[in-house]
């Protein structure tokens, strides 16, 4: 009986350490965001370079979930947007958003990352995306 409980108790703290874990990990991701302004250095559509068609965005990421979308230090439009560290995905939303903003939309893959950087990428149907995100 002794063993059960001891059993059982173990599986309880292990799984509310890996709780804990994944909660510091997401806690990181929204930190790191949040953290700064971002700018797009590079996005490429199909292989093809159109990174001057963000030309002046700068994104501001919150905690709520919400990024902003600035222009030419003018908000353009708001936003949200969500990262998972365990999917290494993240995603985007600026609903009716116009070109090139709207190539921004959907699901994301990072590839690679660091506290200043982001790299990601989509595919959707036979259109393949990638992007860097680099904090100012």
């Amino acid at each position: 009986m002794k063993k059960g409980i001891i059993i059982i108790l173990s599986l309880i703290v292990f799984a509310s350490c890996k709780k804990t874990v994944d909660n510091v990990k997401e806690d990181l991701v929204v930190k790191a965001m949040t953290d700064g302004e971002w700018t797009l250095t590079k996005f490429t559509m199909n292989g093809v370079d159109i990174t001057t068609d963000f030309s002046g965005y700068k994104f501001k990421y919150y905690s709520d979930k919400t990024v902003d979308a600035i222009k030419n230090n003018i908000l353009e439009k708001k936003g949200t947007w969500d990262g998972n560290s365990s999917s290494m995905t993240t995603w985007a939303n600026f609903t009716g958003a116009s070109y090139p903003l709207n190539l921004i939309n959907g699901s994301w893959h990072i590839d690679r990352n660091s506290w200043i950087y982001v790299e990601a990428s989509q595919t959707i149907g036979t259109d393949t995306k990638t992007m860097r995100l680099d904090k100012l």
